[in-house]
C-alpha cells in the first residue's frame, strides 16, 4: 500500500500481510521552510513526522478487526532526543512499530534517520515512543479496546506492561500542575523567567485537524517547539536547536474551533542547555457549556550554537520568586538524573 501527500509530503509503504500493519516506512525530503535560519530542520517539523507516522501505524492496527471504526489519538510522547541534526535537501526517512498494546492504549516506537541523497550517508537523527488511544468515529468521547499484538516472546510482553505502568503513572503526577499558569511582567530584567517568557494564540482551523474535529498531536507538538524556541532564543540571543524533548503530555482532546494560547517559559538553565514549560490551554469560545482548559505541558531541552554551529555557553537563568527557584532546583534534578543515565549508558560493559 502506498500513500501520497504533500504539504508534509508523506509516502508510506505497507511491507508484507504477514506483519499486518505492525510496521510502517515513510519518506520525506527537507525544504526550506522546514528549517531555521541556520539551515537545520525545525524540532517541532521532526516531531509532526513522527506522530502522522505513528497516528497511521496506530489507527491502521486499531481497525485490523471487524467492530466499531475509530481513531487513534495520541496521549502521550516519551522522552524524544534529537541525536544528530537534519539538513536542508535530505531525506527524513521515518519508520513506526508497535512494540505493545494494553486494553485501550498502543505504545509506537518511531525512529528517523536522515539521507545525503548526494553520498547516501545515512544517520540514525531521533528515537520517539508515543502512546495513543482509539477513539470512536460515532462518538470520539467513547475510548474503545485495541485488538491484542502476539509477542515472540514473553519477556516482550512483560516489558511492554512495565513501561505502560510507568507512563500512567507519570501522567498522573503532571495533572497537579494543570492549574498553573504564565503571567505576564512588565520591564523584566534581563536573564530572568519573564524576560524570556513567550506565548502564542492560535485558532484551531479545519486544516489543523482530523476529520473528526480535533487537532493532531504533531500540530500540537510543532506549535510548542515554535514557542520554546523563541524562549531560548530570546534568552541566549543565539542561533538555537532543539536537543530533547521531555514527556509530552496530553490531557485533552483540542476541537475545531478552540483558541489555544501556547505559553512557554524558561525553568532552568546548565552551563550549555536551557529547559523550558511549554503549557497548551484551549479556550471553546463557541462553547459556553465549557471553560478554558489544560490541553497539553512538557519540558523541551534546547541548545545555544555559535555560527559555525558550535555548542556555547547558555546566560545563566536567573529565578526571582519562589515559584521559580522551585521550578529550577526541580529542572536541575531532572537535568542530573538524565546526565546520570547518559553517563551510566556510556560506560563500557564489563
Amino acid at each position: 500500500m502506498l500513500v501520497l501527500r504533500r504539504g508534509t509530503s508523506l509516502k508510506v509503504f505497507r511491507k508484507g500481510a504477514e506483519e499486518a500493519c505492525l510496521r510502517e516506512k515513510a519518506k520525506l525530503i527537507m525544504r526550506p521552510d522546514d528549517a531555521n535560519v541556520a539551515g537545520n530542520v525545525h524540532g517541532g517539523t521532526i516531531l509532526k513526522m513522527i506522530e502522522e507516522a505513528g497516528a497511521i501505524i496506530s489507527t491502521r492496527h486499531c481497525n485490523s478487526q471487524n467492530g466499531e471504526r475509530c481513531v487513534a489519538a495520541l496521549a502521550r510522547v516519551e522522552r524524544t532526543d534529537f541525536l544528530s541534526p537534519m539538513c536542508i535537501g535530505e531525506v527524513a526517512h521515518v519508520s513506526a512499530e508497535i512494540t505493545y498494546t494494553s486494553k485501550h492504549s498502543v505504545e509506537v516506537q518511531v525512529n528517523v534517520m536522515s539521507e545525503n541523497i548526494l553520498t547516501g550517508t545515512k544517520k540514525l537523527t531521533n528515537k520517539a515512543t508515543l502512546w495513543y488511544v482509539p477513539l470512536s468515529l460515532k462518538n470520539v468521547d467513547k475510548v474503545l479496546e485495541v485488538p491484542p499484538v502476539v509477542y515472540s516472546r514473553q519477556e516482550q510482553e512483560e516489558e511492554g506492561r512495565k513501561r505502560y505502568e510507568a507512563q500512567k503513572l507519570e501522567r498522573m503526577e503532571t495533572k497537579w500542575r494543570n492549574g498553573d499558569i504564565v503571567q505576564p511582567a512588565l520591564n523584566p530584567e534581563p536573564n530572568t523567567v519573564s524576560y524570556s517568557q513567550s506565548s502564542l494564540i492560535h485558532l484551531v482551523g479545519p486544516s489543523d485537524c482530523t476529520l473528526h474535529g480535533f487537532v493532531h498531536g504533531g500540530v500540537t507538538m510543532k506549535l510548542m517547539d515554535e514557542v520554546a524556541g523563541i524562549v531560548a532564543a530570546r534568552h541566549c540571543k543565539t542561533n538555537i536547536v532543539t536537543a530533547s524533548v521531555d514527556a509530552i503530555n496530553f490531557h485533552d482532546k483540542i476541537r475545531k474551533g478552540c483558541v489555544i494560547t501556547i505559553s512557554g517559559r524558561m525553568t532552568f538553565t546548565s552551563n550549555k542547555s536551557m529547559e523550558i514549560e511549554v503549557l497548551v490551554d484551549a479556550d471553546p469560545v463557541v462553547d459556553n457549556s465549557q471553560k478554558r482548559y489544560r490541553a497539553a505541558s512538557a519540558f523541551f531541552t534546547y541548545v545555544s550554537l555559535s555560527q559555525e554551529g558550535k555548542s556555547l555557553p547558555v546566560p545563566q537563568l536567573v529565578p526571582e520568586t519562589e515559584d521559580e527557584k522551585k521550578r529550577f532546583e526541580e529542572g536541575k534534578g531532572r537535568y542530573l538524573q538524565m546526565k546520570a543515565k547518559r553517563q551510566g549508558r556510556a560506560e563500557p560493559q564489563p
